[in-house]
This record gives C-alpha cells, structure tokens and sequence, in this order.
C-alpha cells in the first residue's frame, strides 16, 4: 500500500475528530473565534513537530524561497476566506444546496492541478471521483426538501454559486499547499509537509488574530478562556493537517481529497452506532457511492 492512503484516511478521522470538538465552541466562541483555535493553538504543536523532526529525526531544513512564500500565503488566505464563504451558507435560506456545491472541491482541484502543475488524471480516476463526489452531494441534501433534480436545477442560484465558489478556493488552497511543499525541493517529504504546515499555520495566525484585534478584541479573550477544549482542536487539526499536506506531497491533491470524503463515512457510521440517529434512503445511497468511488479509486493509482 502507498503510504499516502493510510496518511490520507488518518487525516480524515481526524478532520473530523477536529469538526465534532469545534462544534462545542460554536456557543462559546463566534465564527472567527472558533476558527481561530485551529490555527493558534495548533501553531506551536506545528513548530514543535519540526522541532522533533529535525532535532530527533535527524532530517536537515530545507530552505526557504520566494516561491514557498507566494504559495503558502496564497494557500492560507484561500483556505481561510473558503471557510469563511462555507460557514456564509449556513446563513443563507437553501444552505444545503451552497454546502452540497461546495463539496465539488476533489473535482475543482484536480482542474487546479491540472492547470497550474500540469497533473493528469486518467479516465477511470476521474470517473471515480465524480462518483465520490455524488455521493457526498447526496449525503448533503439527505435531510432536507431537495432532491437531486431541483439540485440541479438550482445550479445558477445565489447559495449554489457561492457553494461552488468555496469548493473551488478550497481546491485552489490545496494546490497551493502541494505547489508550496514540492518548492522546497527536499529533504523529504514528511519535513517538507511539516515546514509547510508550520509556515502557513504560523501566517494564518498573525492574519487572524490582526483581524479580532481590528474588528472585535472580546473575542480574544473568549479564545483564551476556552483554552481546555481550543487546545484539543488545535492539536486535531494541526496532526490531522501534518497528514494532509504530507499525502499531498506525495500524492496528486485530486486523489488526496478525494480519498478524504471518506470522512463523511466516519461521520455516518458515528451518527448511526454511536448516537443511535435514523438514517434514509439517500443517505445510505450517499455513503455507498463513496465507498464504491474510493474503492475504484484505489483501484486505478
């Protein structure tokens, strides 16, 4: 097995053990807060991670250039302001139609990596994560009035353009964090990934925290008084962000997320044996396309 795919599902379990404790923050903290815990807390777990990789690993740092800077700001602005877009939908009346859309982003990111690194597909990939991504659509608008047709007929709505628009800033963060380590040149890829990470997080936590400090101060404090359950985000998300920039450097980014919807998977199987919530038809549809886009996935790399 390639070392990218169990890396990869490792970061989905955690992306969502990272979701399910920012979910206890939503009523302590405001979007910004509570997104802001992921990056501060986890900032210094990503600088002690290279600390031990280079201290203990023995692995060298690899130097720092120009074009590592361009993609790692350029990756930290984009996921920052996708999220930002993800969490507008929630707002919006058909949120389930925006948040469906958004999850288009495999697809948008393998057009990004085409475009921008010049990475193909083949055929039976692609075809693989469209069906991947049905699957997470249908799983989208399981519990709510749509169905897949007035999915598509909504396509040019307000909610679905600002979906798709997230999924694509996603994609193009992704890329960007791959293009960002590849510029490094070595020594290998896990330090690559880990100075990746530790730029970018170490970026994302100045950008933020400047924008409380210019908008809404009270809300660090909230930050800081959450500390027991932030701490616990920020180490989730930082390990499970180790994992997914180290796959995306050994791996296209396109087979990366896709392989991650797998974390809709983890999210249904919870639901259902550990919270006992009923499931429909199209749920269960949903985690089977999945499952089957995966699996032929797998198959063609």
């Amino acid at each position: 097995m390639e070392a990218w795919i169990p890396i990869t599902i490792a970061a989905a379990f955690l992306q969502n053990l990272r979701s399910t404790l920012q979910k206890h923050l939503q009523g302590q903290l405001g979007t910004r807060g509570a997104s802001f815990v992921r990056f501060g807390y986890g900032f210094p777990v990503a600088l002690l991670y290279v600390f031990a990789l280079h201290q203990f690993g023995g692995y060298r740092l690899p130097a720092l250039n120009l074009s590592f800077a361009l993609w790692a700001v350029i990756g930290g602005l984009a996921q920052i302001y996708a999220t930002i877009m993800l969490v507008h939908l929630f707002t919006l009346r058909n949120f389930a139609v925006g948040t469906a859309y958004s999850k288009t982003e495999p697809v948008q990111a393998a057009i990004f990596g085409l475009l921008i690194l010049g990475e193909h597909l083949t055929f039976g990939a692609t075809i693989a994560i469209i069906v991947g991504v049905v699957g997470v659509m249908c799983i989208s608008v399981a519990r709510s009035p749509l169905s897949l047709g007035s999915l598509v007929t909504s396509m040019m709505s307000r909610t679905a353009l600002i979906g798709i628009a997230s999924g694509a800033v996603f994609g193009i963060s992704a890329v960007a964090y791959r293009s960002a380590s590849l510029s490094l040149g070595g020594p290998n890829a896990v330090m690559q990934a880990a100075v990746t990470l530790a730029c970018v997080t170490g970026f994302q936590t100045l950008y933020m925290l400047g924008w409380m400090l210019a908008t809404d101060r009270s809300e660090i404090g909230r930050v800081v008084r959450s500390w027991k359950t932030s701490s616990l985000v920020g180490l989730a998300g930082v390990v499970g962000s180790a994992g997914w920039f180290t796959a995306m450097t050994l791996q296209q980014v396109a087979y990366v997320r896709a392989l991650g919807q797998i974390e809709l998977v983890f999210t249904f199987v919870s639901s259902v044996v550990l919270f006992k919530e009923k499931i429909n038809r199209l749920e269960v549809t949903g985690c089977l396309l999945i499952v089957a886009g995966i699996l032929a996935l797998l198959g063609w790399t």
